[in-house]
């Protein structure tokens, strides 16, 4: 073979050789910094995700109205070292999660003090049902030291119209005002999708402002845990769906909503006055408030041989019940002309009956006026025997009256009866 020709293939194998290496050797480099720009992309997108979660939470003190405070609360607790806390409210009060918390709270940071703790949260009721349970159910336990009052969730679901909020909220202060002035009433608003829709569209909700009207007036503290909620949100530090989920809230919830209420409590509790003394009363928003708010036994009226006094009450149906609302007494009829009439003393008579399945239509008057009618079916009648209340008459003039009603023979379309079943009578004298 030709010596020139043998060097050549030689000259060619070298240099296709050194193209190879130096490609394999650019490739093994390429390789190396597309490893290190995976990893810096990869840092880069871990710090973006954590600068994304890591959202400043908004402080609860911009919801929590302090005004005048817990003053006595304060001095029981640390001077007298006995209180009696009392909460008023619905579900969300009785149902185990923040009060429990709030409970172990103050006995674990004041161990010296003996606390009594009443719990009278019924699920269903509002403001309007408080006023006229107040008696009963807190006041009749001796004296209160704090009152935890809360009605905003149960006043938007039943559709109590404003009016009658304003009435009963501020009965409830006047009344514990009344019989104990050195009480401390905290009102709260909780929250619920619909308030959160209302604040969304740039609205207030019809029963956070009227809480809030009336803590403002007679100078209580107040928490607006609705609006905190919202704006919690908003600001993407959880969700609705994902962590709160419910009107009755998860154990989330709670906890939120319990940091809402340490907040007041630790700085209300702090320190406390030498000599607290009341001061006056305000005069009232609404002469016609449901100040003097009772339960009226059924006993008291005279009815037809239609009705009959059941001394323990129980449905015959399988639908559920809610606690002090079964196996007590009831003035109870389910047909239709069954008529009855209720002599009392006082500015608002109402009634608090349960609504089952086969709630029926009463047609009553008051004295001499005009007939009206109201239908005691409830969007619930038909899961659930509830607790509904009712005013029948307001603003009626100081003196006797006379309430007459009688089962319609009409009926809602979605009820299977004409039933009333009416565990007290309502009034405010």
């Amino acid at each position: 073979m030709d010596a020139n020709f043998t060097q050549s293939i030689v000259s060619i194998t070298e240099f296709v050789c050194s193209i190879t290496a130096y490609f394999v050797a650019t490739m093994n480099v390429i390789k190396v910094l597309n490893k290190k720009w995976l990893c810096l992309a990869l840092l880069c997108a871990c710090f973006s995700s954590v600068s994304t979660a890591q959202v400043n939470p908004l402080s609860f003190d911009n919801y929590v109205s302090k005004r005048k405070g817990l003053q006595h609360t304060a001095q029981a607790i640390t001077q007298q070292k006995h209180a009696t806390v009392a909460f008023l409210g619905g579900s969300i009060t009785y149902n185990g999660g923040w009060r429990d918390m709030v409970c172990a709270y103050l006995k674990e940071r004041f161990p010296d003090t003996k606390f009594h703790f009443i719990a009278a949260g019924i699920p269903s009721l509002g403001s309007l049902p408080h006023a006229f349970r107040l008696s009963r159910d807190v006041l009749d336990s001796g004296k209160i030291d704090l009152l935890f009052l809360e009605a905003a969730v149960n006043d938007q679901v039943n559709g109590t119209d404003s009016i009658t909020q304003v009435r009963s909220l501020e009965g409830i202060v006047r009344h514990v005002k009344k019989v104990n002035p050195l009480t401390d009433i905290l009102l709260m608003s909780f929250a619920d999708p619909d308030k959160t829709k209302l604040y969304d569209e740039g609205l207030i909700p019809t029963s956070v402002a009227n809480h809030e009207l009336v803590a403002t007036y007679y100078g209580l503290p107040s928490i607006n845990l609705a609006k905190a909620v919202r704006d919690k949100m908003s600001n993407q530090e959880f969700s609705w769906e994902k962590d709160f989920k419910d009107l009755h809230p998860s154990p989330f919830g709670q906890q939120v909503y319990f940091s809402a209420i340490k907040v007041l409590l630790d700085s209300a509790l702090t320190s406390s006055v030498s000599k607290y003394k009341a001061g006056k009363l305000p005069k009232m928003l609404n002469q016609a408030s449901f100040t003097n708010g009772k339960y009226y036994g059924p006993e008291h009226a005279v009815y037809d041989q239609n009705w009959t006094l059941d001394r323990s009450w129980s449905p015959e149906d399988k639908l559920p019940t809610r606690p002090g609302f079964v196996q007590v007494p009831m003035l109870v009829s389910n047909k239709a002309g069954a008529s009855l009439s209720l002599k009392f003393s006082g500015n608002a008579v109402g009634i608090n009956i349960v609504s089952g399945a086969d709630a029926g239509i009463l047609k009553y008057r008051i004295d001499n006026g005009h007939e009206q009618q109201i239908n005691l079916f409830t969007q619930w009648s038909t899961s659930l025997h509830i607790p509904w209340y009712l005013i029948l008459g307001s603003d009626l003039g100081t003196g006797e009256h006379t309430l007459s009603l009688t089962i319609s023979d009409q009926k809602d379309p979605k009820s299977s009866g004409n039933a009333c079943r009416i565990v007290n009578f309502l009034i405010n004298n």
